[in-house]
């Protein structure tokens, strides 16, 4: 019996927090059944070797594209990957990183200093505004299970489901007391992707949405509650645009 080669993949960090990839290594009980289907190419917070060599089956990307050396690799990854999943809020929307106010000189001079002589950066952008995105992988970080479905899923040359419902569906399947309504603290759990299980509202702490918007939310409705909550509409449009930017 001829059996099939380990799936050749690459785990590829941009602009981030490596929060994305260190989710998959906290999979650990898993980590050992999925080894014996593929084969990593790079990974960069579970090995410092780095051997991209010829067709690469499946690519994920996390973080924002945010230099033009950034936006080389890319364009050069794209084109060796068959299958290319960006995976995490930064990747998807651009995510924390979008989220600093003003001029991103100020902001550069701010975090760098003296150190940014010859630095060249842009904006943060989300991976689809540059190359074609065959999947994402929504969450800040996403969760295990939404990692292993992906890679299982694309293993078996099929597509990891989509979330059709609210995190506030979450919330009812689970009885949680409803923070916006009851307790009236802003929380985007109307409008956002499910599939964390509700983790933020759960422990009492308002959704940031940062799974991405639902298909055909209700954004002015959402506006309108969280004016209600006593949020400035500078505030509450800030709020319901953070995470919003890039879904396919």
């Amino acid at each position: 019996m001829k059996l099939r080669p380990p799936t050749q993949i690459a785990f590829t960090r941009f602009t981030s927090c490596s929060g994305c990839q260190l989710m998959l290594l906290n999979c650990e009980e898993h980590l050992a059944a999925l080894s014996a289907h593929i084969a990593v190419q790079e990974f960069p917070l579970a090995s410092s070797s780095r051997t991209l060599q010829g067709p690469i089956d499946l690519a994920l990307v996390e973080g924002s594209i945010s230099t033009p050396a950034e936006l080389e690799r890319l364009l050069d990854l794209r084109r060796r990957v068959n299958l290319l999943v960006s995976v995490g809020s930064c990747a998807i929307s651009g995510g924390v990183n979008c989220l600093v106010p003003g001029e991103r000189s100020q902001a550069v001079d701010q975090v760098y200093g003296q150190a940014q002589s010859g630095m060249h950066t842009f904006p943060p952008q989300p991976v689809h505004r540059f190359v074609t995105v065959d999947c994402q992988v929504h969450g800040c970080p996403p969760e295990r299970h939404d990692l292993l479905e992906a890679l299982a899923s694309l293993e078996c040359g099929g597509w990891p489901g989509r979330q059709l419902m609210p995190v506030c569906m979450e919330c009812r399947i689970l009885e949680n007391r409803c923070l916006l309504l009851e307790a009236g603290h802003p929380c985007l759990g109307p409008v956002t992707l499910s599939g964390c299980h509700a983790r933020c509202p759960s422990l009492g702490v308002g959704c940031e949405g940062c799974r991405g918007d639902l298909a055909e939310a209700n954004q002015e409705e959402m506006f309108r509650l969280l004016l209600e909550t006593g949020l400035s509409e500078r505030v509450a449009q800030r709020r319901l645009s953070r995470f919003d930017r890039g879904s396919l």
